[in-house]
């Protein structure tokens, strides 16, 4: 929705695994790569080409896989020149560059808007989808451990005893990534917190003053389109075969857990993240969804 506007080109998720080499020429080696001054050498000049889109495209042939792959990078590409050339600003949403938010403010002047969903829904759309997480991603870290997670070792270690529990690895990742926002928040770190539940219920206020912030103009047709993209008309759950949909009834959305949760997992949740959640939503807050 922040990328309506005509002078902002989306980029999504560099930090992602499987991105593409001419969008971020460094490779990632976990989920939720870690960057900070001790390790950024090998990650700034890549992040400065791409958000002055200056597309790798050697880098991106060497690692072609398919055709698939190389219809995407005459599109990136493309799409990197025209945006360089009309001076466009980038949008990268990305949820695994959140434990590096500090490194993306101070190193490339970024403005960053991070939203948090209650940890009921968070779950239960991993749950829906058979997301499980590889915890080694964050212990195979050795920065990250020493300057966040070490005080997590112990309960990163129980839920990896069982890889089939997708719950508890959700109230885990949950509690570790929200409670690191939360440190941001204490610390002064300058960015913008979003709760998806507010944003689902009043999308248009929310968007505008997001916009604002932002230095984006909110026009009547990015109203319009938010509109589209939010109304009741919109089905009320993504298919599973396209979790990417953007057209959704926002505030449906948020009762979608009632049916994809039982109450004992529930209680769960509620009990497991209980520790960090308060420093985002008011006690039992949830149920009004």
């Amino acid at each position: 929705m922040l990328a309506l506007d005509p002078g902002i080109t989306y980029v999504s998720e560099p930090l992602h695994l499987d991105h593409s080499r001419g969008v971020l020429s460094q490779p990632v080696e976990n989920w939720y790569d870690y960057i900070c001054d001790e390790n950024s050498a090998q990650f700034i000049e890549a992040y400065k080409n791409t958000i002055q889109f200056k597309y790798q495209l050697w880098m991106a042939l060497r690692h072609l896989r398919d055709i698939k792959a190389a219809a995407k990078v005459i599109r990136d590409s493309s799409v990197f020149i025209s945006s360089r050339l009309l001076k466009r600003r980038v949008l990268l949403k990305d949820p695994f560059a959140v434990l590096s938010v500090p490194w993306f403010i101070s190193a490339l002047d970024s403005q960053v808007v991070i939203m948090v969903r209650h940890p009921i829904p968070f779950v239960s759309s991993l749950k829906r989808l058979g997301w499980s997480f590889d915890f080694n991603h964050l212990l195979d870290q050795p920065l990250l451990m020493r300057d966040h997670y070490e005080p997590f070792r112990s309960e990163i270690v129980h839920v990896k005893q069982d890889e089939q529990d997708i719950v508890g690895q959700g109230i885990l990742l949950w509690r570790m990534i929200y409670s690191l926002v939360h440190q941001y928040k204490t610390q002064g770190v300058d960015f913008q917190l979003i709760r998806h539940e507010d944003l689902s219920q009043r999308p248009l206020p929310i968007f505008e003053a997001i916009y604002q912030q932002l230095g984006i103009t909110f026009s009547q047709q990015i109203e319009e389109k938010i509109i589209m993209s939010t109304q009741t008309s919109n089905p009320n759950e993504v298919a599973r075969y396209d979790e990417h949909a953007v057209r959704l009834n926002s505030v449906a959305n948020l009762r979608n857990w009632k049916k994809r949760l039982t109450d004992f997992e529930i209680e769960r949740i509620v009990n497991g993240t209980r520790d960090v959640a308060k420093d985002f939503y008011e006690l039992g807050e949830w149920k009004s969804w």
